[in-house]
């Protein structure tokens, strides 16, 4: 993908983050506390878990900053309570700055920030700073997970004896759909110009649970859709969800006798969970972002910004410099380990699997041969690819 051009709106490297304390409802009296509310469990081994420990991260790498946090941030586990009210506890007890993580925080955290102007405010995944929907004191952070997701279904494809891969997904917007396409992309680049079979052999089907994890009554149950993937032979499920699900089923079927394998998400240590069945898992490292973000606000120099962070293409899985990282499992081969390390060189050295001819799932042209697709066209993407099986609204 290209750097942006007038689809930022400005891209600034600052210099602090967080740190770790214990008891969201006690007054942590610290230089610089800050606050971090998280969408899951501090322990989901995915999306808040990793969120978790880079703010764990922060006491140790800014002097001053402590982290005061609030979990299970969503209406299942705290029905009536909204993130303005969170973000006055949290201010309440001397947060000075705010941190997001969840997409479905946006609205929420836009209005905190307009009832707060001397608070700053990160929104993870969120777009505001681009779109002048919010204030000066609102900045967005992400990662550019469609490097990962590339991975993942490089590594899928490579391994799967089928040729049907199964994409586990939450809830349908544009970060989901273009993360999905962007690993069914991965997947079709390993198996047409590495292994040399027919793209029409390839079949890629994406099934939507609701919601970032489970909520039983709410959402459809992942180890339900995970099991009947697999017992629909597609040998390879590829989680998007925040959650360890999928693996934990694959883990199950592995030890049943069953050659199937998963590929996690979000958290670096995600493959613990079953790691005779784990490929490999995408992750975010939040450190780089955090600490050039929430370093600026500490030394009174916050501007607004909009931060989407890629790997380290000289140490993928280096904490202190990469973005988006890619920790091989147990599980994947030899030859696909080297099979990966080669496509991860391609894509360092330029290689833009969002090129054209690309067609989206409706048969309408996306891209033309010799197209290549902006950050503004992946960030905003409208529906799945052609060739994907699955809901893209």
């Amino acid at each position: 993908m290209k750097d942006f051009a007038t689809f930022r709106h400005v891209l600034i490297f600052l210099g602090v983050l967080l740190g770790v304390s214990g008891n969201p409802l006690n007054t942590v009296a610290a230089d610089y506390p800050f606050g971090l509310l998280m969408v899951g469990p501090a322990n989901d081994h995915g999306w808040s878990q990793a969120h978790f420990e880079a703010g764990q991260a922060m006491e140790k790498i800014l002097p001053g900053a402590k982290m005061l946090y609030i979990d299970k941030v969503n209406p299942a586990d705290r029905p009536g309570i909204t993130i303005p009210m969170l973000v006055d506890d949290l201010v309440g007890k001397g947060a000075k700055l705010i941190i997001g993580n969840s997409d479905d925080m946006k609205d929420g955290i836009r209005e905190a920030a307009a009832m707060h102007p001397e608070v700053q405010f990160i929104h993870i995944s969120g777009d505001d700073a681009l779109t002048g929907k919010s204030g000066a004191n609102l900045s967005n952070l992400m990662g550019r997970m469609e490097y990962g997701k590339m991975m993942a279904g490089f590594t899928a494809a490579m391994t799967s004896t089928t040729g049907k891969i199964g994409y586990l997904g939450p809830l349908i917007n544009a970060e989901t759909r273009r993360l999905a396409a962007a690993a069914y992309l991965g997947a079709r680049h390993a198996w047409v110009n590495v292994l040399k079979k027919p793209a029409a052999e390839l079949q890629f089907k994406v099934n939507w649970i609701g919601f970032w994890f489970n909520i039983p009554g709410v959402t459809s149950d992942p180890s339900l859709v995970t099991g009947s993937l697999f017992d629909s032979d597609y040998d390879v499920v590829i989680s998007g969800i925040d959650t360890t699900e999928a693996l934990v089923v694959a883990g199950q079927k592995k030890k049943a006798g069953k050659e199937v394998w998963a590929i996690p998400y979000d958290y670096q240590g995600a493959c613990a969970v079953a790691p005779e069945a784990c490929l490999g898992v995408p992750y975010f490292n939040w450190i780089p972002g955090y600490t050039k973000m929430i370093g600026e606000a500490m030394n009174n120099k916050w501007q607004q910004q909009f931060l989407w962070l890629g790997p380290d293409w000289q140490a993928i899985n280096n904490p202190d410099t990469t973005s988006i990282g890619f920790m091989p499992g147990n599980a994947m081969g030899d030859p696909q380990k080297k099979a990966l390390a080669d496509f991860q060189q391609a894509l360092a050295k330029g290689l833009n699997l969002f090129s054209g001819p690309l067609n989206f799932q409706d048969g309408s042209t996306f891209l033309k041969a010799g197209e290549t697709a902006t950050d503004a066209q992946v960030w905003n993407l409208p529906q799945l690819l052609e060739g994907i099986e699955g809901a893209s609204k």
